[in-house]
Formats: structure tokens, C-alpha cells, sequence
């Protein structure tokens, strides 16, 4: 990346969502977020087929509306937040796969562990708000087997099968903001 005109944007917590949705017995799925997290992209310009990303949750501020399932997930069963406050994602790449939608690859981290994922990104458009501040709009999705990042819990069922799904489907809808100089 040319280190001239560089654009710095910042996610605007207000008005983004990091979800995630599993499957329980099998038969119907849980839906959660994480209400804290943070992160940066730098494009060259305007120029989002660029982007250096960096993003990070705050693994506590997970939330399924249930607090006994809530406190199981934050334990060392799931997320171990008290050894392991944060997952990041670190983009390594960003592909242009159509008009205004993309394929994001990058190096999550989960509980120590690091591996490659892609996600398909939308972006919505760059508009000012009415207080003259620039913002962009993505949406992003993606799934992930959560076992490959050490999320292994589980219990079998009497009638076969297992009481939560190995596969996490994410769901991600964010708006950066253009940090002014």
C-alpha cells in the first residue's frame, strides 16, 4: 500500500453488529453477538479493494439473551475469557468478486489459535450523514467450523446426534466512519 493518501476508518459501534447464529439438537438455531468490539481499515484513498482490515471482539460481551448460556460460553468450555479476552481478524486479502461484493481473507484468532478464513463481503456505498461525517456500509458473512479453534464442547443426545452444531455461521454488518485528519 502506497503510504500517500491513505484513508483511516474506524468502525462506528452504533450502528454495527457482529452475530453469529448455531445449531442446537439439531433442530433449530441459536442466534448471539458480542457487544464489544473495535477495528480499523486504510485504503488507499476511497478505494475498499485495498483495505488493510484489523478487527477485534471482546470475547465476554458475548450475548444469546440467556445468561446461564452466556456464562457456559464465556467459560474454558467456549471462549476461556478470562485467559482469552479478544478474537481478532486480520485481512490478508480482498478479492473483487462482483459489482460491490468481495471475498475477505484473513487470519482469525480464536482462543490462541490462528487460521485462514474467507468471507463474502457487500458493500453498501459511501454516504455523509447529516453531520458531515463519511461513512461506509458492509455487510459480511461467512461460516467456520468451531472446532478448528479449539471450541469443542458438546453433548451427545439420547436420540443420536449432538446438542450444539459444529458449524458457526457468521454474520457481520458494519459501518465505518472516515477518521478526519
Amino acid at each position: 500500500m502506497k503510504t500517500e493518501n491513505l484513508t483511516k476508518w474506524a468502525v462506528d459501534p452504533a450502528h454495527s453488529k457482529v452475530g453469529f447464529k448455531v445449531k442446537h439438537l439439531m433442530i433449530s438455531n441459536v442466534l448471539g453477538s458480542f457487544r464489544e468490539f473495535s477495528g480499523t481499515t486504510t485504503t488507499e484513498g476511497d478505494d475498499f479493494s485495498t483495505a488493510a482490515i484489523s478487527f477485534s471482539v471482546n470475547t465476554a460481551s458475548v450475548d444469546t439473551e440467556m445468561a446461564d448460556r452466556d456464562g457456559h460460553l464465556k467459560s474454558p468450555d467456549f471462549f476461556d475469557t478470562a485467559s482469552y479476552p479478544e478474537m481478532t481478524f486480520e485481512g490478508t486479502g480482498l478479492k473483487v468478486t462482483g459489482d460491490d461484493t468481495y471475498d475477505l481473507t484473513g487470519d482469525l484468532t480464536i482462543k490462541g489459535v490462528k487460521k485462514p478464513v474467507t468471507l463474502s463481503v457487500e458493500f453498501g456505498g459511501v454516504m455523509n450523514d447529516p453531520w458531515g461525517n463519511v461513512k461506509a456500509g458492509f455487510s459480511i458473512n461467512g461460516k467456520i467450523n468451531r472446532k478448528d479453534w479449539g471450541l469443542n464442547w458438546n453433548a451427545a443426545l439420547e436420540a443420536g446426534g449432538l446438542l450444539v452444531g459444529e458449524e458457526v455461521k457468521l454474520s457481520v454488518d458494519l459501518e465505518l466512519a472516515k477518521v478526519q485528519a
